[in-house]
């Protein structure tokens, strides 16, 4: 799949104005520091852009917002999109996220020990 120069340049944007959800789980996620697994962040995928990808494991996090309410069709025909390129997406709310932070981690984790490797 060919790459786009418009998505990687949103992502590169992205990747410099996170969220703070997405920060904090950033922290959590880089240097291999959850089951030893490798992270990007801001990834392209076709014609989106994931908030944090795990090649390996074909897993991606998502962290919503407020504004994911509003995008349900959208987030649908995305995830679509995805699972038909072999991914599962995991989908956390940023409230979550910023009130238990260690739970969420726990539960990327227990889904990632879940999820058999390619």
């Amino acid at each position: 799949m060919r790459r786009n120069p418009i998505a990687l340049s949103r992502a590169s944007s992205l990747r410099k104005n996170q969220t703070s959800a997405e920060s904090w789980v950033w922290f959590r996620l880089q240097n291999r520091q959850l089951l030893n697994l490798k992270f990007r962040r801001q990834a392209t995928i076709g014609p989106y852009i994931v908030d944090f990808l795990c090649a390996e494991r074909k897993m991606i996090i998502e962290i919503d917002g407020d504004s994911h309410a509003f995008k349900e069709k959208y987030d649908r025909r995305r995830e679509a999109f995805l699972s038909i390129q072999g991914y599962r997406v995991i989908r956390l709310g940023h409230r979550y996220v910023h009130e238990d932070l260690d739970n969420a981690m726990a539960h990327i984790a227990d889904l990632l020990l879940d999820e058999p490797s390619p």
